[in-house]
C-alpha cells in the first residue's frame, strides 16, 4: 500500500500540467521541451515513440551511480575490463588508463562530460561487481519511475534494441537526477581537471557550439549522444528570464558538417525566449467581485484572490481570456459565516484555479442601517407585542 501510494505522488509529481502544438522547423525526429517552474510541457514531437537514444543513456547510469556511491572521493583502480569493447565499437573515452588511481568524482565528471564509456564501465563494475548487474539497478529504477517505454541493456548507450527510451522518458529520468545536488552541479560545469591533474575534461555541449558559433548563452549544461542508429541527441538544462527548461532531442540527422541537435536546441529555445514569458494573469490586489451589505456601515464589500496567478503564455495573449466564476453568497452582514462561497478562474475556458472564498474583513454593525433596513417589521412588532399584552388582559 506504502509503495503504491509513492508511486502516486512520483506520477503527480512528473506528469506535467499542459501541451502545446507547435510546429518548429528542427531536424530531430523526437523533442520534448519542459518548463520545470510550472511543470509544463511546451513543446513536443513524437515523444512517446522508442527509439536508440545514444549516450543519454549515461544520464541513467550516472543517476544510479549517485544514488549508490557512499564517498564521492573514495580511490579505485582502473583495470583491463573497462575498455572491453572500445576499439571494436570505435567508443570515446574519457581518457584514464589501465592502472590509474581515481576517484568516483572523476569517473563521474568522466563520464559526463566527455562521454567516457571506461568511466561508465569503471562504474558499473566497482558499483554492482559487473555491468550485468548494474544494468539490473537501472531498469531498477525504470520501475520505480514508472517508465513503461524505457529499458537498459548496457551503460554505455550502444546501438541495441534492447536499450531503448522515448524523449518523454528521457526528460523524467533527467528531471529525477537533476534534483540531486551533485548530479545538477557537475551536468551544470562547464570544465573540470581530475583529482591527479593528468586530464581535463570539457562540455561537448559548449565545445561543438563554439566550434560552430552557435551562441546558446542560456544552456546551463547537458549531456550528447551519437550513433548511427540513434543520430544525434542531446539533453540540455537551460535558463533565460527567470524561466527554467528541460530540453530532449533525438535522432537528428547525423552530419559531421554540423551539429543539428544543437541547432535544433538553438531553434527551439529561441522560439520561446522570444515568443513567451512569465505572465501574472491574476493579480491578488485587483478585486474581482463586489458584493452588496445588509445591517452595516459599509455599502459593499471587495473579494480579492487570495494570491498572485502567474503563467508562462505567450507575451500577446488575450487578458480577455481570463475568465472568474463566483458561486457563493451575494449579500454580507455583520453575521455571515467566514467562507462565502468558492472561485473558479479561467484561462481560455480552462480552469486553472480553484480556491474558497471567505471574509476577511467583517463589516461593522450599524444600528442605523439595521433599522432602515426593517422599517416596517419593527412597527409591525410592536403591534404585535400589544394585541398580545391586550389578548392576556
Amino acid at each position: 500500500m506504502k509503495k503504491t501510494i509513492k508511486l502516486l505522488i512520483i506520477l503527480i509529481l512528473l506528469i506535467p500540467l499542459n501541451i502545446k502544438a507547435i510546429e518548429l522547423d528542427i531536424s530531430s525526429k523526437n523533442a520534448i521541451l519542459y518548463n520545470i517552474d510550472n511543470n509544463e510541457i511546451l513543446y513536443e514531437k513524437n515523444s512517446n515513440d522508442k527509439v536508440q537514444i545514444a549516450s543519454l543513456t549515461k544520464i541513467m547510469t550516472a543517476l544510479v551511480s549517485i544514488e549508490n556511491i557512499e564517498d564521492l572521493d573514495k580511490q579505485i583502480i582502473i583495470n583491463n575490463s573497462d575498455f572491453k569493447n572500445v576499439q571494436k565499437y570505435n567508443l570515446v573515452t574519457a581518457g584514464f588508463t589501465v592502472g590509474e588511481v581515481v576517484t568516483y568524482k572523476d569517473l563521474l565528471y568522466g563520464l559526463l562530460l566527455p562521454s567516457g564509456a571506461d568511466a561508465a564501465k569503471a562504474l558499473a563494475r566497482n558499483i554492482a561487481g559487473s555491468e550485468e548487474e548494474f544494468i539490473i539497478l537501472m531498469n531498477k529504477k525504470v520501475q520505480d519511475l514508472n517508465l513503461k517505454n524505457t529499458n537498459f541493456s548496457n551503460v554505455i548507450g550502444l546501438d541495441d534494441e534492447n536499450n531503448y527510451s522515448t524523449v518523454k522518458d528521457l526528460f523524467i529520468i533527467f528531471k529525477k537526477a537533476l534534483e540531486n545536488e551533485t548530479f545538477k552541479k557537475m551536468i551544470k560545469t562547464k570544465e573540470y581537471k581530475t583529482t591527479d591533474g593528468k586530464l581535463t575534461f570539457k562540455s561537448t555541449i559548449q565545445k561543438n557550439a563554439k566550434a560552430f558559433n552557435i551562441d546558446i548563452p542560456y544552456v546551463l549544461g547537458g549531456k550528447t549522444g551519437t550513433t548511427t542508429k540513434a543520430g544525434l541527441c542531446l539533453a540540455t538544462i537551460a535558463k533565460e528570464n527567470g524561466t527554467n527548461y528541460i530540453l530532449i532531442t533525438t535522432g537528428a540527422l547525423y552530419d559531421k558538417k554540423a551539429p543539428h541537435h544543437i541547432e535544433d536546441a538553438k531553434i527551439i529555445y529561441d522560439y520561446f525566449i522570444q515568443n513567451y514569458s512569465n505572465q501574472k494573469i491574476v493579480d491578488k490586489n485587483i478585486s474581482y467581485k463586489t458584493l452588496k451589505t445588509k445591517y452595516s456601515k459599509e455599502t459593499k464589500i471587495k473579494l480579492y484572490p487570495s494570491k498572485d496567478i502567474i503563467k508562462y503564455l505567450p507575451n500577446n495573449y488575450e487578458k480577455k481570456d481570463i475568465k472568474y466564476e463566483y458561486n457563493g453568497v451575494e449579500e454580507v452582514t455583520p453575521f455571515t459565516k467566514n467562507k462565502l462561497g468558492t472561485l473558479k478562474i479561467y484561462y481560455q475556458n480552462k480552469l486553472i484555479r480553484k480556491e474558497n472564498v471567505y471574509l476577511k474583513n467583517r463589516p461593522s454593525f450599524s444600528l442605523i442601517a439595521f433599522i432602515k433596513s426593517n422599517i416596517i417589521v419593527i412597527p409591525l412588532t410592536i403591534i404585535l407585542i400589544i394585541l398580545i399584552k391586550r389578548a392576556r388582559k
